[in-house]
C-alpha cells in the first residue's frame, strides 16, 4: 500500500479530472476527445515541456508540476478542487505515468483517461520488436542498478530514460555487469518531427548526451567470461560477495521454493549474512519487497552491495539485533530466519508478526537450533526436513564426494482462525 493511500479521502472535484496523454508530436497528434478535454479545462496541470506543446486556444490556467512530483499531487489537486482539471501525461498515463498517482488519490471513477501511444509502443514499431516479447525497465526516478536484474543473453529491453545522461549510465552498467557487447539504440523524440536514433554498443558508447526525451533499446549480449545469472532462485555462489555467511546455492533454491514469493509480497530476512535470500526473493518479481535484518554493520554494507550488483537496490537493510530490530517494521507475508534462532523471543516475535496464511521458514546447522525447530514442529506442525548436498572433489588421482554440513529446515504456514457456526 502506498503512503498516500493511508490518508483520508481527498474531496472530489465537481467534475472528473481528465488525464490526457500527449506525445512529442504535440497538439497535432491528439485525437478529438483529447483536444476537447484540454480546450474545456479551467486548469491545465503538467510538466513544463508538455504545457509548451499546447496552443493558445487552451485557455485554462497552466500549472507546472513541482519537483519532487509525487508528494505534491494531493495538495495540488486539492488546491484546484471544484475546477475542471486536465492533467497532461507523457504517452499512456497508466503506463509508468501520472495516472497511477491520480488513481490512488481520487479513485478510478473520478478520472477520464485519454491515452496516447506510449514511447514503448513507438519504439517497438520503429524496431520491429513484438511488444509482448519486449521487457521494459523504467529508470525515471529510480536507480540505474535496477536494470541489472533484467539482463539475460538474447533478451530485448526498452529502458525508459530519466534524462539525457541516462544512455551513458546504462552503457556503463552494461559494461560493469559483463554485457558490454550489447547493442544500444537511443530513440529520441519518438513520434515527433525531430525523431532520431543513435546506435552503438555499450563497450564503445561514446555519443555525447542528446535529447532528454529518449528511450534506450538494448539487445542483451554478454561477454564470453560473464558469470551466468539466471531468472530463477539458486544463483551461483560466485554472484555474491560474502565472508562465508552465505546460504549456498542448492539450499537457497530449496528455501526460496518453500518461501514461495508472489508479486507484491514482503519478506523479512533475519540474519541476512550476504543477503542472498532477500536478493533472490526480490528478483522473482519487480513488485516484491524485502527487508533484511543483520546485526553486523560490515555485513549489512555487503548486503547493500550485493543487492545493487544483482539489480534489486530496493532491498531495505536494517542493521541491528533481532528481535529488537523488528519493532516498527511493516507486517511481512513471509519470514526467513537464517541466523540467530536461539535469540530469546525471536521465533515468537516472527510468528506473532505474520498474518494468517503467512509463511515462516528457518534454516540451521547447529544441534541447539535444531532442537528448537523440532519443538516448534511438534507444537505447530509444518514440514521439518534435512537438506544434504555433496560435491565431487579430487581424492588423490580419483574423485570422491565431500559432504557439506546438513541443513535442518522447518517451514510452516500460519493457520487461519477457525470460524464456528453461529460466530459473528
Amino acid at each position: 500500500m502506498s503512503p498516500a493511500s493511508s490518508l483520508s479521502p481527498l474531496p472530489q472535484p465537481a467534475a472528473a479530472v481528465s488525464v490526457v496523454g500527449i506525445g512529442a508530436d504535440g497538439w497535432a497528434g491528439l485525437t478529438e476527445p483529447a483536444r476537447s478535454a484540454l480546450l474545456d479545462a479551467g486548469v491545465l496541470i503538467g510538466g513544463e515541456r508538455q504545457l509548451r506543446l499546447l496552443p493558445p486556444e487552451c485557455a485554462g490556467r497552466r500549472v507546472a508540476w513541482p519537483s519532487p512530483l509525487r508528494p505534491a499531487v494531493r495538495g495540488l489537486l486539492a488546491a484546484h478542487a471544484g475546477n475542471r482539471i486536465a492533467v497532461l501525461a507523457s504517452g499512456d498515463p497508466m503506463f509508468y505515468g501520472i495516472g497511477r498517482a491520480l488513481t490512488e488519490e481520487l479513485g478510478a471513477g473520478a478520472l477520464h483517461v485519454v491515452p496516447h501511444p506510449s514511447s514503448v509502443s513507438y519504439a517497438c514499431a520503429r524496431l520491429g520488436w513484438p511488444l509482448e516479447d519486449t521487457g521494459t525497465v523504467t529508470l525515471v526516478g529510480r536507480p540505474t542498478a535496477r536494470l541489472a536484474a533484467a539482463l539475460h543473453d538474447g533478451r530485448r529491453l526498452l529502458v525508459l530514460s530519466a534524462d539525457a545522461a541516462t544512455p551513458a549510465a546504462v552503457a556503463a552498467l552494461l559494461r560493469d555487469r559483463g554485457f558490454g557487447p550489447s547493442r544500444m539504440r537511443v530513440l529520441e523524440q519518438l513520434g515527433g518531427t525531430d525523431e532520431d536514433c543513435l546506435d552503438g554498443t555499450a563497450d564503445t558508447w561514446a555519443h555525447p548526451p542528446g535529447d532528454p526525451l529518449n528511450v534506450i533499446a538494448v539487445d542483451c549480449a554478454s561477454a564470453p567470461d560473464t558469470l551466468r545469472v539466471g531468472a530463477v532462485p539458486g544463483l551461483p555462489d560466485a554472484a555474491y560477495e560474502h565472508d562465508g555467511q552465505l546460504t549456498k546455492r542448492h539450499v537457497r533454491a530449496a528455501t526460496l521454493g518453500v518461501l514461495a514469493p508472489a508479486p507484491g509480497e514482503l519478506l523479512w530476512d533475519i540474519g541476512g549474512g550476504s543477503g542472498s535470500i532477500a536478493v533472490e526473493w526480490l528478483r522473482t518479481h519487480p513488485s516484491c519487497r524485502a527487508i533484511t535484518v543483520e546485526r553486523d554493520p560490515e555485513r549489512a554494507e555487503r548486503i547493500t552491495r550485493n543487492a545493487d550488483r544483482l539489480g534489486v537496490p530496493s532491498l531495505r537493510v536494517v542493521t541491528g539485533r533481532a528481535p529488537d530490530a523488528l519493532a516498527g517494521l511493516p507486517r511481512p507475508d513471509a519470514v526467513f530466519i537464517g541466523g540467530g534462532l536461539t535469540a530469546p523471543g525471536l521465533l515468537d516475535a516472527c510468528w506473532d508478526a505474520l498474518p494468517a496464511g503467512g509463511r515462516l521458514v528457518a534454516n540451521t546447522v547447529t544441534l541447539e537450533s535444531e532442537a528448537l525447530l523440532a519443538d516448534r514442529y511438534r507444537r505447530l506442525g509444518g514440514d521439518l526436513v534435512r537438506l544434504a548436498v555433496a560435491h565431487a572433489v579430487p581424492v588423490g588421482g580419483f574423485t570422491g564426494w565431500r559432504q557439506a554440513m546438513p541443513v535442518t529446515q522447518w517451514s510452516v504456514r500460519k493457520p487461519f482462525p477457525t470460524i464456528h457456526p453461529g460466530d459473528n
